[in-house]
């Protein structure tokens, strides 16, 4: 039997990494779409993925990550658009929708948070229609869900994450696509180090990893479109 094919961008560390130790545990083949190739942890490495160069802000780069896996492999059966940003330019305090300067991150926002994961799910959903059951994630966040602190740019495009997972799996339903967003809460990865959080209470990577393996596991007839997880009690989340 064929064993199955999964693309990951941001694949190297944090959610990524995690998702991608998940699934090869599943028996998935694993495709990795990361900006420093020559920097693969040893423990990401010994899963023996297929690495390819990939910066989410080259327009071209979704396309030679599709055919790179495509000759590889193929086929491609699960598609996982984790890589993201949260603080383009590292300024703090968050900006909030009225600073005058906002724009200075919103683009680079957009460009990575959207226009990264738009290009790749468009470029991947032909091959994911062939194998009937093929699978697209969108690690959204809560922020896609719900306005709660003020970083107003990140919020955006979160939402919009939401939307193009819902999108994914509307023009891929009839060939067997599933598509499910995911809206985490604060996870312990490097983005969330500025925060005053405690570490080991808040949500894990490992848990996400386990969550994605278990969603794109389930038949075409338990679809799951949005998954929220939180660490802490907010009322209708």
């Amino acid at each position: 039997m064929t064993r199955p094919v999964a693309m990951i961008t941001g694949g190297n560390r944090g959610i990524g990494a995690s998702i991608a130790t998940s699934l090869a545990a599943r028996g998935y083949r694993l495709a990795l779409g990361v900006r420093q190739p020559d920097k693969l942890p040893d423990a990401i490495a010994a899963l023996d993925p297929l690495v390819v160069p990939y910066n989410a802000e080259d327009p071209v780069a979704a396309r030679a990550f599709v055919d790179a896996v495509h000759e590889r492999f193929g086929r491609i059966d699960v598609l996982v658009n984790n890589a993201g940003i949260s603080d383009p330019l590292e300024l703090m305090p968050d900006q909030r929708v009225n600073d005058e300067d906002m724009e200075a991150t919103l683009d680079r926002l957009l460009a990575i948070n959207i226009k990264a994961p738009f290009r790749l799910t468009r470029a991947a959903l032909p091959h994911l229609c062939k194998v009937g059951q093929g699978r697209v994630i969108v690690l959204a966040s809560l922020s896609g869900k719900r306005v709660l602190g003020l970083n107003a740019g990140y919020q955006m495009t979160k939402h919009a994450a939401v939307a193009l997972s819902h999108a994914a799996r509307r023009a891929g339903w009839d060939a067997g696509v599933r598509a499910c967003a995911i809206c985490p809460s604060f996870v312990a990865t490097d983005m969330t180090l500025r925060h005053d959080l405690p570490r080991e209470e808040i949500t894990q990577p490992e848990d996400l990893g386990r969550l994605v393996a278990e969603i794109v596991s389930l038949p075409n007839s338990a679809s799951v479109s949005e998954l929220v997880v939180n660490w802490r009690y907010e009322p209708g989340l």
